[in-house]
């Protein structure tokens, strides 16, 4: 591992809503790794967070969404469709990266991905491999990883 590539610490969000969530201003990346159970509620929770912080942040930040630690997606496919339709307008160029290590969270995120095609600002993309998304987002792999996990224990 590089010694400058991670020289900035992370600064963790104190969100009650949303654990396992870090900001790395030297790369302007928010990770969250969340669990439990993927509902509508807790989607638009999310959405309202982020374009909320949008709306403040001077600078934009790219997103890293593990969605490898939820045991339940209950999520429908009209709701999927919807945040894509509000989310497609973004004032500043981002990038969205959706990491899922079963075939559910993989097809969700890759739904997502297809129906954010074309859109100006955003760019979605869905990994099964975080070394791939980590390249997309211009990071090092290491950041990418819950706190508890390290990158040799992924395999």
């Amino acid at each position: 591992m590089e010694k400058d590539a991670i020289s900035e610490e992370p600064i963790e969000f104190i969100l009650k809503d949303f654990p396992g969530t870090r900001y790395y201003p030297k790369f302007h990346l928010t990770t969250w790794h969340p669990t439990g159970i993927l509902d509508e509620v807790l989607a638009e929770k999310v959405i309202e967070f982020v374009e909320w912080e949008e709306y403040i942040q001077d600078a934009p930040f790219d997103r890293y969404i593990d969605l490898s630690g939820f045991t339940e997606i209950r999520i429908r496919p009209n709701h999927i469709i919807d945040i894509a339709r509000r989310r497609r307008i973004v004032r500043q160029p981002v990038k969205s990266a959706f990491f899922a290590d079963n075939p559910i969270g993989l097809a969700i995120a890759q739904v997502y991905e297809r129906l954010m095609e074309g859109a100006t600002m955003i760019s979605v993309r869905a990994f099964i491999n975080p070394d791939f998304a980590a390249e997309w987002l211009e990071v090092p792999v290491q950041i990418l990883f819950p706190p508890t996990r390290t990158a040799d224990a992924r395999h």
